[in-house]
């Protein structure tokens, strides 16, 4: 299914919500975030994240593409999780992943799985290194990845992973703080064009904590901000309010769901509605009245809003329901147990154009018009029209030629967008100029398409002075104006060469009899 308006802009994003963010993600990049607690690669858990990731319910299925996973307890369990994704039913095969261990006072890592077809996988860096006490944080790897399909750093996404100390002490707080900061120092770092999101349980229970202020806070240098793209900050922990975004506990063994420990909070350039960017308005808070917020693509999978304080809920769970919400349930197989939180990313546009535009050959004076057609080239069957950006554009032709100086824009999947260009026709020779594609497009900013035409001597069709294909009455006076000369000729297109009516390159008096002769006919 595929969900379409015609040059929208934003409405395009908005329109197409309930699809990106409730359906199956089979478009646009969906990134999800998981701490799956204590996984070791166990077979009896294989069906259970099968369900979990592929299961259906009501035409909805989490089917990421980028998992960000915590407490994998070592590389071992790394291809137990891979496998249970490649051979899921409904799974199109094609998962590969990374795991990233933790100091050996900590080894618990985290595991990268991404599916091919979607990013080319580019190696991880640690951005937060674990080590010895006092205080010290786990390691922080960044993994980077770039859109297949694009070769311009800005399809470039890097996904740090997280899973920060727990608990209220001082210590505790101490040392997610220094995690935090070696986040945003790591990311201030980074190569501005790319984009980069943190995913996973942050174990904090207030957007005031020290630490989550380190990471979202407006500071001196900002290059590594991150926001919340649901904009729901305050005091999560036990708190009806946030009861939609809530991520642990569900199997209820530790006070049930009461805590937004689990987040992705994602760069400026993500939420800046252009380009790889979040599909959700990131300037409205997620819903305090409904889990299916038409207004964002980020969901805390399973979490319906019925489970305050409680386990979650199965029979009539409205999000899921109840085989994927006991798979859920059963994956969380310890005392605070997570649920998977994701969120939707649109690609960027694509620039499609003619490469060339010829115009022929054209007679001296007359009007010389051609067509390019523009059009987004977003890969539709990989990332589905809603999921590929609007394609914003501006056309300038070099001397000799025009082109419409209008704003366009196009979406993939639409018809293409054809714009007249025009020729001078003045003098005569071959012609040669540009047309310059400027546009939101990363991968080729600036588009250039050749123009190409010749200007002849005009064929002209003698007597008819007004060019209307016929020599009648309404030429004689504009005959009488040739006569006076070329120079004086101010009735373009129509040549002055019509006159010569006799044939000897020229317009005079010897004309008069030939012209009265051919009045009355049509010109061939």
């Amino acid at each position: 299914m595929f969900c379409r308006t015609h040059r929208g802009g934003y409405r395009l994003l908005v329109a197409c919500l309930a699809l990106a963010a409730g359906g199956p993600a089979w478009a646009q990049l969906r990134v999800a975030a998981w701490n799956i607690s204590t996984y070791y690669g166990e077979s009896n858990r294989t069906v259970p994240i099968q369900t979990v990731v592929y299961g259906v319910f009501n035409g909805r299925s989490m089917s990421p593409d980028i998992i960000l996973g915590e407490e994998f307890m070592n590389v071992g369990a790394l291809q137990p999780f891979k496998d249970a994704l490649n051979t899921a039913p409904g799974s199109p095969g094609d998962w590969d992943g990374d795991f990233v261990a933790g100091p050996p006072s900590d080894p618990e890592g985290t595991g990268f799985f991404y599916r091919t077809s979607k990013v080319v996988y580019l190696g991880y860096m640690i951005a937060s290194q674990g080590g010895a006490s006092p205080n010290p944080p786990r390691n922080t790897p960044r993994f980077k990845v770039h859109l297949q399909g694009y070769t311009s750093a800005k399809a470039v996404l890097c996904c740090y992973g997280t899973h920060m100390k727990a608990g209220t002490t001082a210590d505790d707080m101490t040392r997610r703080l220094t995690e935090a900061t070696n986040i945003r120092n790591n990311a201030q770092l980074m190569n501005p064009d790319w984009s980069f999101l943190l995913g996973g349980d942050y174990n904090m229970q207030n957007s005031s904590e020290t630490a989550y202020q380190e990471l979202v806070a407006s500071q001196s240098n900002n290059e590594g901000r991150l926001f919340d793209p649901i904009k729901s900050p305050g005091a999560w922990i036990d708190n009806s309010g946030f009861r939609f975004i809530h991520t642990q506990d569900p199997v209820a063994s530790n006070g049930g769901m009461d805590d937004r420990y689990d987040q992705i909070l994602v760069s400026d350039n993500l939420i800046d509605s252009g380009g790889l960017d979040y599909i959700g308005d990131a300037n409205i808070p997620y819903s305090t009245t409904t889990w299916n917020d038409a207004n964002h693509s980020y969901r805390a999978w399973g979490n319906d809003g019925t489970s305050f304080n409680l386990g979650l809920t199965t029979t009539g769970n409205t999000m899921v329901g109840p085989t994927i919400a006991q798979a859920i349930i059963t994956c969380a197989t310890t005392a605070g147990g997570h649920i998977p939180v994701f969120l939707d990313l649109r690609v960027p546009a694509v620039a499609g154009s003619d490469t060339t535009v010829d115009f022929g050959q054209v007679p001296q004076y007359s009007a010389a018009q051609a067509t390019l057609e523009v059009w987004n080239a977003g890969n539709v069957a990989l990332w589905n029209v809603a999921g590929i950006d609007l394609l914003r554009y501006t056309l300038a032709a070099s001397t000799g030629f025009t082109a419409p100086g209008d704003n366009f824009t196009d979406a993939a999947g639409d018809p293409h967008n054809a714009h007249l260009i025009t020729m001078d026709t003045s003098t005569q020779g071959v012609k040669s100029g540009t047309v310059t594609i400027t546009s939101n497009a990363p991968d080729q900013p600036s588009r250039v398409v050749t123009l190409l035409g010749e200007v002849v001597a005009p064929g002209g069709c003698p007597g008819d002075m007004n060019c209307d294909g016929r020599v009648t009455f309404t030429d004689i006076d504009l005959f009488v104006a040739a006569l006076a000369g070329q120079s004086a000729w101010t009735h373009w297109p129509c040549p002055w060469q019509n006159g010569d009516c006799n044939g000897d390159g020229n317009v005079t008096f010897a004309d008069i009899d030939p012209f009265v002769a051919v009045i009355g006919t049509t010109c061939p």
